[in-house]
């Protein structure tokens, strides 16, 4: 499968050559360092049984490799396969692949921050395709406002005067208490995000815990909206100075966080408890 992306954004991916009438693939480069093709790999795959066939004599000729030579490829070990470099792009040309492009939304999973991108795809795909699983939006004394998308799990428990969304997804068990503002964020099973806490581009994993009057807030790093084809960038987490680079907030599971601390572009690894106010950082 295929889909467009900006010329330049097309050197981060496997670039696909095709037959504009048949569709047959008749070059493959992974990630080129020179423009090849718009058209991009997605990364899904329907092959035919005789696949397995392809990959046996690549293994086994990998396997002779690393037994004539010691190490075979660099440090690499005896059996590791690359699919595109070793089986698709020989394949290419040959008249055994076939390109579907796509138009739909497509996106990589690489990043935290491109999980909150896809959490609002997913919504929107809910919102289209099975609506009852969202929240209806607005609000009233005895359930708490919903700004579109919102998903909640049936067994969490929301205060009235919270404020959801948009495109939030909160998992089975949460406690969410009076006026708790999030938005753009996911919150995984059995936390808990205390009263009057806000909660922005940020997942809070499970079992974790917001304390009172606190902010947890991240940095969106979406696509540029004004570039046709335009795919999330996947920067490293530091800059050239060492520096944490602006992201979204991640909690690890079973995190404390202060109550009236604030939380801001950082990393909380798992089982850890805060005691102070933390900005562009990484707490291992």
């Amino acid at each position: 499968m295929g889909t467009e992306a900006t010329r330049h954004q097309s050197l981060n991916y496997g670039c696909i050559v095709t037959n504009k009438e048949t569709l047959e693939v008749t070059h493959y480069v992974e990630k080129p360092s020179s423009y090849v093709s718009t058209l991009i790999n997605c990364g899904v795959y329907v092959f035919s049984p005789e696949i397995f066939h392809t990959i046996g004599a690549v293994s086994m000729k990998l396997q002779e490799q690393y037994s004539k030579n010691g190490n075979g490829n660099g440090n690499r070990e005896a059996g590791y396969i690359q699919l595109e470099q070793e089986i698709l792009a020989p394949l290419a040309g040959s008249g055994q692949i076939y390109a579907l492009p796509v138009t739909n939304w497509w996106s990589q999973l690489k990043t935290a921050g491109s999980a909150i991108y896809a959490n609002r795809h997913y919504l929107q795909l809910y919102k289209a395709k099975h609506p009852e699983r969202l929240c209806s939006p607005g609000g009233n004394e005895e359930r708490c406002v919903i700004y579109p998308d919102v998903l909640v799990d049936k067994t969490a428990s929301i205060h009235p005067t919270a404020v959801l969304g948009p495109n939030v997804s909160i998992g089975a068990g949460v406690t969410v208490g009076s006026g708790v503002r999030i938005r753009e964020s996911i919150v995984l099973n059995d936390a808990t995000i205390e009263d009057r806490s806000l909660v922005l581009h940020s997942i809070i994993g499970r079992g974790s815990r917001v304390g009172k009057w606190a902010r947890v807030e991240g940095t969106p790093s979406d696509p540029d909206p004004n570039k046709p084809f335009a795919k999330m960038e996947n920067p490293p987490l530091f800059n050239s100075d060492g520096k944490l680079n602006p992201s979204i907030t991640i909690l690890g599971c079973s995190v404390s966080v202060p109550s009236e601390t604030i939380l801001l572009n950082s990393i909380v690894l798992p089982n850890k408890e805060l005691s102070r106010s933390i900005k562009n950082e990484i707490i291992l």
